[in-house]
């Protein structure tokens, strides 16, 4: 008698809109409840090869926690391409000019480094106000 391993079919697979507030929450331990949702690890049918996560909503991205003196010694590089064209910004500048960058680094480090990552991290949208467009969705609110 042979064992036949699970594998979820497409049609299998539902997927659920959630809403994060990341008012005071530490960056660290939201990016990794994020990507847990955005990879499907909360489903009973979790497949490591395949994408059967859910959409995440993330709002008051602007309102994040960082512990310890990050805002000063973490930075963020950037290359143009050309020589020289190395840009490095500190994680205070990054929240005060682009929040929803810090939070997108953060998951996407926290991701597969494939195709399939790049495919989960378009499912993360990220909002610096407490209003977002997909109130036709119903996402559902998420606590950490």
């Amino acid at each position: 008698m042979k064992i036949k391993t699970y594998s979820p079919k497409l049609a299998d697979i539902q997927r659920e809109w959630y809403v994060v507030d990341a008012k005071n929450q530490t960056l660290g331990r939201l990016a990794t409840q994020i990507a847990q949702l955005l990879r499907g690890k909360h489903k009973p049918i979790f497949t490591p090869h395949m994408d059967v996560g859910d959409f995440v909503i993330v709002v008051n991205a602007d309102k994040i926690r960082v512990t310890g003196d990050k805002l000063e010694t973490k930075f963020y590089y950037r290359h143009s391409g050309y020589p020289g064209g190395l840009t490095a910004i500190s994680l205070r500048d990054q929240l005060a000019r682009h929040p929803e960058r810090v939070i997108r680094a953060a998951v996407r480090g926290m991701l597969p480094k494939n195709k399939l990552g790049r495919q989960q991290l378009k499912k993360l949208k990220i909002y610096t106000t407490a209003t977002h467009p997909h109130e036709a969705q119903r996402p559902k609110t998420y606590d950490l």
